[in-house]
């Protein structure tokens, strides 16, 4: 799996592939990341990629030129790019999508900033757009990341333990109806008064599956009522 980010600012999302999970997942050449800065395509002399809006309004908005030549130069060297836009106005990203995503050799993030990109580039170019939340950023090097990471945890390798993914928040094992994972808890068995319930300490997986799947019902109920 091949990431290629689309950026004005590389340093906002390349500081994440250096610990951790992801960093393992790249020295171990699960995944791959690369950057593409407009700026480097733009052809006026002030190395501009933003104008005002047709038709008035605040802000500038990322022009056509720098991005289509950008994602042309993609294109041409993945002719298999699965291009995506995170945009506010946009579809909600799940967990499904995570999965489903996993199975591409080579996605492209671009990271709109300003009040965003000349809706002809997305037109053009877009095979997905995602929306990370019902609230407004500074530009989508966080949506992108928030992408990357969750479709980086289903490529096969990149978690040590890939039954690590079963018991999930949205990828339920105890009750696929549910959505929310169980309350997990580790040692000391007492802490400052609270402890752990004592099923699970028992030892029968049975038993504790079935308090698990009550539990995530119960959570599920709380968090998301509707």
């Amino acid at each position: 799996m091949n990431f290629s980010f689309v950026t004005l600012f590389p340093n906002l999302i390349e500081f994440y592939f250096k610990d951790s999970i992801l960093k393992k997942a790249v020295e171990n050449k699960f995944i791959s990341y690369e950057f593409y800065n407009p700026r480097d395509f733009t052809k006026n002399k002030h190395n501009k990629v933003d104008d005002t809006l047709c038709g008035g309004g605040a802000g500038q908005l990322m022009f056509p030129q720098p991005l289509f030549d950008t994602l042309n130069t993609i294109k041409a060297k993945y002719d298999d790019a699965y291009i995506i836009f995170p945009l506010a106005a946009a579809k909600p990203f799940n967990q499904n999508d995570a999965i489903r995503l996993a199975n591409k050799k080579n996605i492209v993030f671009v990271s709109g900033r300003y009040e965003g990109i000349d809706e002809r580039v997305i037109e053009t170019f877009a095979n997905e757009v995602f929306s990370v939340g019902e609230y407004i950023l500074t530009g989508g090097e966080l949506p992108s990341l928030i992408m990357a990471d969750a479709i980086s945890r289903n490529v096969e390798g990149v978690l040590g333990n890939k039954n690590s993914l079963d018991d999930e928040s949205y990828n339920n094992l105890y009750d696929k109806k549910t959505k929310l994972e169980a309350p997990a808890f580790t040692k000391p068995i007492e802490y400052d008064g609270l402890t752990v319930p004592s099923e699970y300490l028992k030892g029968n997986h049975s038993k504790i599956r079935n308090l698990k799947s009550q539990l995530s019902v119960c959570k599920t109920k709380y968090y998301r009522p509707s």
